[in-house]
C-alpha cells in the first residue's frame, strides 16, 4: 500500500473568504506525482489550539506525512513552527546559523521599512530562526525558512514538512523538503500512478453513473482503479488513477465509455476543446475573429490562455450596446429591429461581422441574457445563441438554455461557444438556407 499524507493549511485569511488556497491543490499533485496517496486536506486558522487539533486528528489517519503551509512569518500569529514543535514532541531552539541568514536577506530588506530601527527589524525575524530541535532547516527564499520535523526519538507518528504560505516561497522549498533524508524515510514504499482523463460534452452525469455501473457489472474491475467524475465548464471530466499493473483495466473501462458515449466523448488524452480548437486553427492557418456580447470578453480571454495564442486568434470585439453592434460589428439596424438582440440572427450577423472585419477565415458570434434580470417568457435568463462561420459560407448556429447564476451563464456560454467551433473545423456545416 502506498504511503499516506495530508495537509494542512494555515490561514485565517483563509478561512474567511479573502484569499483563495492555492497551496493544498499544488501539493497535492505534486505528492501524488510522487506516488504518496493524499487522505486529507484541511484549513485552520492561526489558532494554536485549532492547528494543534489538525495536526492530531491528521495523524489519525494512518499518514506517514504531514505538509503544512503558511504562518512562519516574524508576526506574533505565525506559531506554525512552535506547534510542530509540541506536536512531534521536540524542544523549540535558537538556530544561530538560521539567524545569521536571515539577518543578511532582513539587512538587504531594510530600505523598505524607512524608519524602523534595525535592532527592532532582526528582534523580530530572529523568532523565525526558533526551531524544533532536530529539524531539517530549509533555506529561505523569502525570509521564512522552511522545516523537515521527524517525531522525536521514542515517539511514533509521522513526519510533518513545514513550508510558508507565499507560493513563490513554499514552491521551491517543496523542492529542497523532497530530498531530505527525513521525508524519503516517511514516504517509503510508494509507488508509481498512473493518471488519464476523458472528457465529454453533452452529457448528463446520470447517463455516466449508469455507464460506470454497466462498466462494473460487465466484468470491469473497477476497484481496481481509483475513478473520479467532475462536472466543469460544463463539460464531464473522468479522471482515472492507476497503477501501471491495472492499466488493462482502465484500457477496458475506455471502451465501455467509448461504445456508450461515442458522440459526446470528445478526448481520450485529455486534451481540452481550447487545446483542440487550438491545435485544429493552427493546422489549419486559419485566423479566428470573436464578437461577444452576454460574455463581455470572456471567451477572447479564454482564447488567450495559451501562449502562441496570437498565431490564430486575430482580434475580439465586445458589443454590448446595439449600437456598437451595428457600429463596430456591422450587425444592421433592421435585422436587430426584426430579430432582436438575442436571436439567432444576431449571432450569426456577430459571427460574421467579426470574421469580415478582422480579416479571419472564422468568427464566432455570442448574445444572450446573463441576468438575473432582462428575461421575459419568450427570452428567458439563461437562454444564449452562439454561432461559428467560416469564409466558405459553413455556419453552425444554436441556441442553450443555460443554468445557474449570472456568472455560470457567462462561462458556461464560453463552452458552448469553443465546442461549436470545433465542430465547424471538424466539417460540420447546418444545412444552406433555402
Amino acid at each position: 500500500m502506498s504511503p499516506r499524507a495530508a495537509i494542512v493549511v494555515t490561514g485565517t485569511e483563509l478561512l474567511s473568504g479573502r484569499v483563495f488556497d492555492r497551496n493544498g491543490p499544488w501539493l497535492s499533485q505534486r505528492l501524488a506525482e510522487l506516488g504518496v496517496d493524499v487522505a486529507h486536506i484541511t484549513i485552520v486558522g492561526d489558532r494554536p489550539g485549532d492547528m494543534l487539533d489538525a495536526l492530531r486528528w491528521c495523524a489519525t489517519l494512518d499518514v506517514s506525512l504531514i505538509v503544512t503551509s503558511g504562518g512562519l512569518g516574524p508576526t506574533a500569529d505565525d506559531l506554525t513552527a512552535t506547534v510542530v514543535g509540541e506536536f512531534c514532541g521536540r524542544p523549540m531552539v535558537l538556530d544561530e546559523a538560521l539567524e545569521q541568514r536571515i539577518g543578511v536577506i532582513v539587512s538587504a530588506m531594510a530600505s523598505r521599512w524607512p524608519g524602523r530601527s534595525p535592532e527592532a527589524i532582526r528582534a523580530a525575524n530572529r523568532k523565525q530562526a526558533i526551531v524544533p530541535e532536530g529539524a531539517t532547516v530549509l533555506d529561505p527564499v523569502g525570509t521564512a525558512p522552511g522545516l523537515v520535523v521527524p517525531p522525536a526519538a521514542g515517539r511514533r507518528g509521522p513526519t510533518v514538512v513545514v513550508l510558508p504560505g507565499p507560493p513563490r516561497e513554499l514552491q521551491p522549498l517543496w523542492q529542497l523538503a523532497t530530498a531530505q533524508e527525513a521525508f524519503a524515510r516517511a514516504v517509503e514504499g510508494r509507488t508509481h500512478y498512473e493518471q488519464r482523463m476523458l472528457r465529454l460534452y453533452g452529457l448528463a452525469e446520470s447517463q455516466l453513473a449508469e455507464t460506470l455501473r454497466s462498466a462494473g457489472e460487465s466484468g470491469v474491475d473497477l476497484e481496481r482503479i481509483e475513478v473520479t467524475t467532475c462536472l466543469r465548464r460544463g463539460e464531464i471530466e473522468i479522471v482515472t488513477r492507476f497503477e501501471p499493473a491495472d492499466a488493462a483495466v482502465y484500457e477496458a473501462l475506455v471502451a465501455v465509455v467509448r461504445e456508450h458515449h461515442a458522440d459526446t466523448l470528445f478526448s481520450e488524452d485529455g486534451s481540452s476543446v481550447d487545446d483542440q480548437v487550438a491545435l485544429m486553427l493552427i493546422e489549419q492557418g486559419a485566423g479566428l475573429a470573436v464578437a461577444e456580447s452576454c460574455t463581455g470578453g470572456l471567451l477572447t480571454g479564454r482564447l488567450t490562455e495559451r501562449p502562441g495564442s496570437s498565431a490564430y486568434l486575430r482580434g475580439g470585439l465586445v458589443a454590448y450596446a446595439d449600437e456598437i453592434k451595428e457600429r463596430l460589428a456591422g450587425v444592421p439596424s433592421a435585422l436587430l429591429v426584426a430579430h432582436g438582440a438575442v436571436s439567432a440572427e444576431t449571432a450569426l450577423a456577430l459571427a460574421d461581422g467579426a470574421r469580415e472585419r478582422f480579416a479571419a477565415q472564422f468568427g464566432i458570434g455570442v448574445t444572450g441574457i446573463a441576468g438575473p434580470g432582462g428575461g421575459s417568457a419568450e427570452k428567458p435568463v439563461g437562454l444564449v445563441w452562439i454561432a461559428a462561420s467560416a469564409g466558405d459560407g459553413r455556419r453552425l448556429v444554436r441556441s442553450v438554455q443555460l443554468p445557474g447564476g449570472r456568472a455560470d451563464v457567462r462561462e458556461r456560454a464560453t463552452t458552448v461557444a469553443l465546442h461549436l467551433l470545433r465542430r465547424l473545423l471538424l466539417g460540420e456545416s447546418d444545412p444552406a438556407p433555402a
